[in-house]
């Protein structure tokens, strides 16, 4: 048992702790969100994941993502894969360099119990959304966590029993508003929060509502 594991024994029994390690959780995108969530699920408990992202990493993204300086240059899932193990040891990852297609949404999670969407545009998240929100999976996507300031905007809404999308629903990049670590990692916690929440059988959360 490593250290963290020890820790967590602390505050959670050992039922609750199977139940988290048994749920593979697929990340679609490694980058502010993706990063955050994937560490914060690990000091969590969650120890098997499937990382998916195409991009490496620059200098642009250490303001918001999980990652160090030593690291840019190196494909996205590598370092972050290095990051989590220096967590949690024991953690399995598979990593896949490449985009996600229409080619490949279908199954590119399809052993996976939980999906994190973290994708940067609209058609990427769409796409995921149309393969997984009615596929008996859980599925965690947002929308609208740019800048900085009133982050009580940034809310849980359940669209239905699997599928949540956190987010102020407007706030993006596109309406030229900069991606800040604080409301980014607070839309990441939030993520996080409601696979932990559902795995351990504590959901539903948030807002009930449609898109």
């Amino acid at each position: 048992m490593n250290a963290l594991t020890t820790g967590l024994a602390r505050y959670l029994d050992e039922t609750r702790l199977q139940r988290i390690r048994q749920t593979k959780v697929g990340i679609a995108g490694a980058g502010g969100l993706g990063s955050n969530c994937a560490q914060l699920l690990v000091r969590s408990g969650f120890i098997d994941f499937v990382l998916v992202d195409f991009d490496v990493l620059e200098c642009s993204n250490l303001n918001r993502q999980f990652f160090f300086q030593d690291q840019i240059g190196q494909p996205k899932v590598q370092g972050l894969a290095d990051n989590l193990r220096q967590i949690n040891p024991d953690v399995s990852v598979r990593m896949v360099q490449a985009r996600i297609t229409p080619e490949s949404v279908d199954t590119i999670f399809a052993d996976c119990g939980v999906v994190v969407e973290a994708m940067d545009t609209p058609e990427c998240k769409q796409m995921l959304a149309a393969a997984y929100s009615r596929s008996g999976k859980l599925l965690v996507a947002a929308s609208g966590l740019a800048g900085w300031g009133d982050s009580d905007r940034i809310a849980v809404h359940r669209i239905h029993d699997s599928f949540y999308l956190v987010g102020d629903l407007s706030s993006g990049v596109e309406c030229g508003l900069p991606p800040m670590a604080p409301c980014v990692t607070i839309a990441a916690a939030k993520q996080a929060d409601i696979i932990l929440s559902w795995v351990l059988g504590d959901l539903p959360v948030g807002k009930q509502g449609g898109l």
